[in-house]
């Protein structure tokens, strides 16, 4: 099995953390800006969905994107905000593959639940403020 390449694995991993806190930081603020709120919440409509969920969605995707970006608990945020990327691919779904088709494709949020995948599998990486970690777990546990 090879192993992991101990000095440089820490750096693809905070670049993977970098990439996607940045994405959900990007896609909160399109929300707040461009859309704005009530308009996000109006296209939620349209698409079958509560207009209520528009501002929880816009508070995880700005939240979560700190949380992934400084690397608190990155690993799980990344889960709680897979929900999202799977409701985002299925509103995408019917518009075809390419990202870049009419109403956006299908293939961008299914690329970010893998890459949120792998965050979750490989972990936050350099300089996370608070990763988890087996033997984090293990020293707060001796000194208890």
């Amino acid at each position: 099995m090879n192993k992991l390449d101990e000095l440089f694995a820490p750096v693809g991993a905070l670049m993977l953390r970098l990439a996607l806190g940045s994405m959900w930081l990007s896609h909160a603020m399109l929300k707040w800006s461009l859309f704005t709120l009530p308009g996000f919440a109006t296209w939620l409509e349209t698409q079958g969905l509560s207009a209520l969920f528009a501002w929880p969605v816009f508070l995880l995707e700005l939240i979560g994107g700190l949380l992934i970006i400084m690397g608190v608990f990155g690993r799980y945020v990344s889960i709680i905000l897979l929900p999202v990327l799977l409701v985002a691919t299925w509103t995408h779904a019917s518009n075809g593959w390419v990202f870049t088709n009419q109403g956006g494709g299908w293939e961008y949020p299914v690329f970010l639940i893998i890459a949120s995948l792998a965050h979750v599998l490989i972990g936050d990486g350099a300089y996370a403020m608070k990763p988890y970690s087996k033997s984090r777990l293990k020293n707060a546990n001796a000194n208890a």
